[in-house]
């Protein structure tokens, strides 16, 4: 039993942001424990990529284009993970948005419909498309990738810190009204990680200069990292965990 309690074999996960960063690499460690993993993103060129990578290494994957802020692409991403796999055991919605970086007031009504399409009202569709086929097998896992930044308003980062916030209480509003379906819901909030997203933090002198101040842990963390804390909540060994928020973030809330 022990030896199996992060195994993924026989299982069905759907990553969507997949393309690269923290969504890459959890769609590789879920491969690589025996998932059969759905990658997703915008670009087929990018999705493809990943998927010849993966089975490169002995893992068995698709690659599924999806623009998770339209509803339509949302189905057909369900539509082709159940053609090819015929179910879906885990969704990890990490596709994230952020076109506007400065104060509120100067953000866009375009800019705040992509954060919120993306960030919030993407992963609810999709989520809930789901629901049915998770609540007939009475067995599942989403994972939300959140932000510290939904934890505590992020300088610069104000609606998307917000949309991040609004992910977690949607977290929470699902993980209790699904328990009884023996769905889990749980949310992962990342600190500074070393991927494209971040790259205009942590590839600014001044910013990590202050961001060094704030860390126990001095340094950006990996998206590896991340993926393992996702690894735990895909498999059986969180069965116990639901709602809950779990930070990985060098100790900078604390």
């Amino acid at each position: 039993m022990q030896e199996k309690i992060f195994d993924l074999t026989g299982k069905v996960a759907l990553v969507t942001g997949a393309s690269k960063g923290i969504g890459r690499a959890i769609a590789e460690l879920y491969a690589h424990v025996g998932a059969k993993v759905v990658v997703s993103s915008r670009k087929q060129e990018a999705v493809d990529a990943v998927v010849t990578e993966i089975k490169g290494k002995g893992g068995n994957a698709l690659a599924v284009a999806c623009n998770v802020g339209d509803a339509s692409d949302i189905q057909k991403l369900i539509d082709a993970t159940l053609a090819t796999y015929g179910t879906i055991d885990i969704v990890v919605n990490n596709a994230a948005a952020n076109p506007s970086f400065g104060p509120v007031v100067e953000t866009t009504e375009s800019s705040f419909d992509k954060i919120i399409a993306v960030n919030v009202k993407g992963p609810f569709e999709l989520a809930k498309k789901v629901y049915p086929i998770l609540k007939a097998k009475k067995s599942g896992s989403v994972i939300n990738i959140s932000s510290i930044g939904g934890l505590r308003p992020e300088s610069g980062l104000g609606i998307y810190s917000m949309s991040k916030a609004a992910l977690i209480s949607l977290s929470k509003v699902m993980a209790k009204e699904w328990g009884d379906d023996n769905i889990r819901v749980n949310v992962i909030c990342p600190g500074l990680i070393r991927t494209k997203f971040s790259e205009a933090l942590w590839s600014n002198e001044k910013i990590m200069h202050t961001m060094m101040k704030m860390l126990a842990i001095k340094r950006v963390g990996t998206p590896e990292e991340i993926a393992a804390l996702a690894l735990y909540l895909a498999a059986d060994a969180s069965s116990y965990s639901t709602g809950a928020v779990f930070t990985a973030d060098g100790g900078f809330t604390i």
